[in-house]
């Protein structure tokens, strides 16, 4: 596997696929391959797909310091320079949005178009409460109910019901407890990209989930209104639309990235 570099921290990246680089730039969890690995094979017919896992992360390796948005696109960029250097499709989803939008606007040769998957500029009072929540069962140690919040405020009610039992408590491991996630929700809470949001030059498509409890969908129509000239769509779905509405999610993005 491919590894960047960057003054404090080592990023293994997956490539699969040829063509234009899409770079996917996971959230708050273990890494890539959970939030974007299932849907891989849905954009190599015409792209070579980028996975990186940055700090925080089950495979990357660092100091184990406080992260920071900067920390993390400079750690996206050395990726796509390491990959060759060439402008990419930029795909973010939930804190990965949040380090997308910070890439595009500070490294905006680096980025061809981008895409921001339930988004937020700041945090404002309910998720400052919904991420020290999730970050207070953490430090209790209790390993189940962490996984367990994950998939409850992930998903919408509609789709856990119609998952199963078996299946939610499937999804409920995918979350699991280690001290990068954490470190993951403690840059969650810090969250403020207002100014450099107002910054990107590149093709932008914003999409909010309607039934998003994690970041409400209002923060995704407050990123649309402060990205210069971006489009924006909804999908009707939790956080976690990019599992839960698959198909209609790849249509929105494969569209957007071929008619640039």
């Amino acid at each position: 596997m491919p590894i960047a570099t960057t003054p404090t921290a080592r990023i293994p990246y997956r490539v699969a696929g040829e063509g234009p680089s899409l770079l996917l730039v996971h959230g708050t969890g273990p890494g890539a391959e959970i939030n974007w690995g299932h849907l891989v094979d849905q954009f190599t017919d015409r792209h070579s797909v980028l996975l990186p896992n940055y700090s925080g992360s089950d495979s990357a390796e660092d100091d184990g310091g406080e992260l920071s948005v900067e920390q993390l696109a400079e750690q996206i960029a050395a990726v796509i320079e390491h990959a060759g250097g060439e402008p990419v499709d930029l795909v973010g989803f939930s804190l990965g949005s949040v380090v997308a939008a910070a890439v595009a606007a500070t490294r905006p040769e680096l980025v061809r178009s981008l895409v921001l998957v339930a988004p937020w500029l700041h945090r404002d009072e309910y998720m400052r409460n919904l991420f020290t929540v999730w970050r207070r069962i953490g430090d209790f140690g209790d390993a189940e109910a962490f996984g367990r919040f994950a998939a409850v405020t992930g998903f919408s009610r509609p789709f856990l019901d119609g998952f199963g039992t078996a299946g939610v408590d499937q999804l409920a491991t995918n979350m699991s407890l280690t001290k990068g996630i954490l470190r993951h929700l403690d840059l969650d809470l810090r969250v403020d990209i207002r100014e450099l949001a107002t910054q990107i030059q590149a093709r932008t498509l914003v999409i909010g989930g309607i039934q998003d409890v994690t970041v409400p969908v209002e923060h995704a129509r407050a990123v649309h209104a402060a990205v210069p000239a971006s489009s924006y769509a909804e999908v009707d779905a939790g956080h976690v639309m990019v599992i839960e509405r698959q198909e209609e999610f790849v249509k929105l993005v494969r569209d957007f990235i071929g008619g640039g």
